[in-house]
């Protein structure tokens, strides 16, 4: 009985061991009880006390983590830049109080919204450091891939005659408010009846940056429910409208080689129904397929390979019109776009779900979520599933060389 039971204990410790310390050659930044976290491997690294993080992002070279920092509800948010070099978080500017900010996609420096002021940090000493004024009346915006200009987006205004149209610009990163370096790039021509939108937001560039997908978004309470994917070239001279679907931005993703949009169709705010997955062809010359079975619904994806497509698939809860919101317990299946094949690739226990994949060169990784929030991974979608970080706010955001 006490061999019976010492076997036992060992095996358990051995599978214990084996799910907790598989080697992972990933870095990633992530968020655990509210504080900025760093892993490489296994191990594990705390680099902010005492704060409110939010939206950790890598600057192209891996040196930096920009984050922003406020208060429980992320109401007001003030931006930070971690040096791993330095080892020590400090302020670009003291005042930067924002939202939105992206990393440029050649260099050290950020660009960010400040209350509808677009502006870039100078580097001083390879570090982002202060500010110069790029453009006003910016609602979004994104780097051009050669991180000299900016597409950015202004909100219509309602006139007594309706709504504007949603006006593009293409501005260089030297504008310094000079309105005669902005250039209209592109006019987005709404209506009611077709696609309405006030803004344009949420921009993604092509693997091969001649397209650049975004959402045109309607007022508050219609974009809950319903918004329109498109796509616009990148000399701004051929648009499309994809699909309706809703605000989140994870549910468009470009394919890693070719010019392929992969989305989550469907409108309605409620996840319990009509999401579907479709895949464009980008300009869109054919028919989209849809891949998702009848009574079911795809609530995340990413691309794990040129032909396939990994969502997180639950089934439809079409009998709830009341009450709270049921959860919808997802896990993680693997499309062919070509075959149509689909395969169930994790197995959540009761009261689990897995969301929020992730593929991180030849590693799957996603958000099992039970009484805590874990990280899991696998390599490859016949490798073993391994439990990476255990406890953790929200799914991290991995950092991968750009050479």
């Amino acid at each position: 009985m006490g061999f019976r039971i010492f076997f036992i204990l060992f095996i358990s410790c051995f599978s214990f061991s084996q799910l907790t310390t598989a080697e992972v050659p990933l870095k990633a930044a992530f968020i655990r009880d509210n504080q900025l976290w760093m892993v490489e491997g296994e191990k594990e690294q705390q680099l902010t006390t005492g704060r409110h993080v939010y939206s950790p992002k890598w600057s192209q070279d891996g040196r930096f983590i920009a984050y922003l920092d406020g208060d429980k509800n992320g109401e007001t948010t003030y931006l930070y830049v971690y040096d791993t070099k330095q080892k020590r978080s400090y302020q670009p500017y003291e005042t930067i109080k924002t939202r939105n900010f992206q990393w440029s996609p050649v260099s050290n420096q950020i660009a960010y919204n400040a209350g509808g002021v677009l502006n870039v940090t100078k580097i001083v000493n390879g570090r982002p450091k202060g500010f110069v004024n790029v453009s006003l009346g910016v609602s979004d915006f994104v780097w051009f891939p050669n991180g000299k200009e900016f597409i950015v987006s202004a909100q219509s205004n309602l006139l007594p005659t309706g709504w504007e149209p949603v006006h593009l610009f293409k501005v260089p990163i030297n504008a310094n408010l000079n309105e005669k370096k902005i250039k209209p790039f592109y006019t987005i021509k709404t209506n009611t009846n077709d696609l309405f939108a006030i803004n344009a937001s949420y921009f993604k560039w092509s693997a091969d940056h001649n397209w650049v997908s975004f959402l045109a978004i309607p007022t508050a309470s219609w974009s809950n429910d319903s918004n329109t994917l498109c796509v616009l070239s990148s000399k701004g001279n051929q648009f499309q409208s994809v699909g309706k679907m809703l605000w989140y931005e994870d549910w468009m993703k470009w394919a890693p080689r070719e010019n392929k949009l992969a989305y989550i169709s469907g409108e309605g705010r409620f996840l319990v129904q009509d999401k579907k997955t479709k895949v464009a062809d980008i300009p869109i010359l054919n028919q989209q397929k849809e891949y998702t079975p009848k009574g079911y619904v795809d609530l995340d994806l990413d691309w794990l390979a040129q032909e396939e497509v990994i969502v997180a698939r639950a089934k439809e809860k079409k009998e709830w019109e009341e009450g709270p919101v049921p959860t919808m317990y997802t896990s993680l299946f693997v499309i062919n776009i070509l075959s149509g094949e689909q395969k169930q690739i994790t197995f959540p226990k009761s009261g689990e779900l897995d969301s929020n994949p992730q593929v991180v060169g030849s590693y799957i990784t996603w958000y099992r979520k039970g009484n805590q929030g874990d990280i899991w991974i696998k390599k490859g979608i016949d490798g073993h599933d391994d439990l990476w970080l255990k406890d953790v706010d929200i799914t991290p955001v991995f950092y991968t060389s750009k050479k």
